[in-house]
């Protein structure tokens, strides 16, 4: 479980594939701080530490992370957000995240404006049910919140500390973020589903 509010920044400095997995080689400024088999959300995907070295660890994606997210388009040198998992007691800065994301959304506008960014995006439309104005969203592993809100549209605004820390600074219009919907709101679509 994870809040949505990231630690720092990390670059992909190698990418093997094997098989229908693909094995990422990360640079973080935390890396002395992990330990094997810890979850780490990684643009808001949680993943398992498989090996430490040095600065850098490792970390595997699965072909249906790969389809899921936007993990397939990584390439060496990137950056990407990172945050390690919620401790019992931790403030709760953003809100629940589980780091399993739902699927990409693109990012269709970017607009400076005095003293913040604004970003729209498209999602697909059949998520449409679990965004509500004013509600939360994790975009590339960031809590945010939605307002805007369309039937397969929303927008953010990203205040300037944020858009330093995170990799919300590379992105421009045209961008594959990741995306995961607020957890209450599954689970209340899904009892609604069930009384039907």
């Amino acid at each position: 479980m994870f809040t949505g509010i990231i630690e720092c920044m990390a670059t992909i400095t190698g990418i093997i594939q094997e098989g229908s997995n693909t094995h990422f080689t990360i640079d973080s400024p935390i890396t002395a701080e992990l330990t094997v088999d810890q979850s780490v959300a990684h643009n808001g995907v949680c993943l398992t530490v498989t090996a430490i070295n040095g600065n850098t660890y490792n970390v595997t994606a699965v072909a249906e992370t790969l389809a899921k997210t936007n993990l397939s388009t990584w390439k060496t040198g990137d950056k990407v957000n990172i945050e390690r998992s919620l401790k019992i007691g931790d403030r709760l800065d953003g809100h629940f995240v589980q780091g399993h994301v739902d699927a990409t959304a693109e990012c269709i506008e970017k607009r400076i404006l005095e003293g913040s960014w604004l970003f729209r995006f498209r999602f697909p439309q059949q998520f449409a049910v679990l965004v509500i104005e004013k509600g939360s969203a994790c975009i590339n592993g960031v809590s945010l919140t939605v307002f805007n809100v369309g039937k397969d549209e929303f927008t953010v605004t990203i205040i300037p500390y944020t858009y330093t820390h995170t990799n919300f600074n590379a992105m421009e219009a045209g961008s594959i973020v990741n995306i995961e919907f607020d957890v209450l709101g599954k689970y209340f679509e899904r009892r609604a589903q069930l009384s039907r």
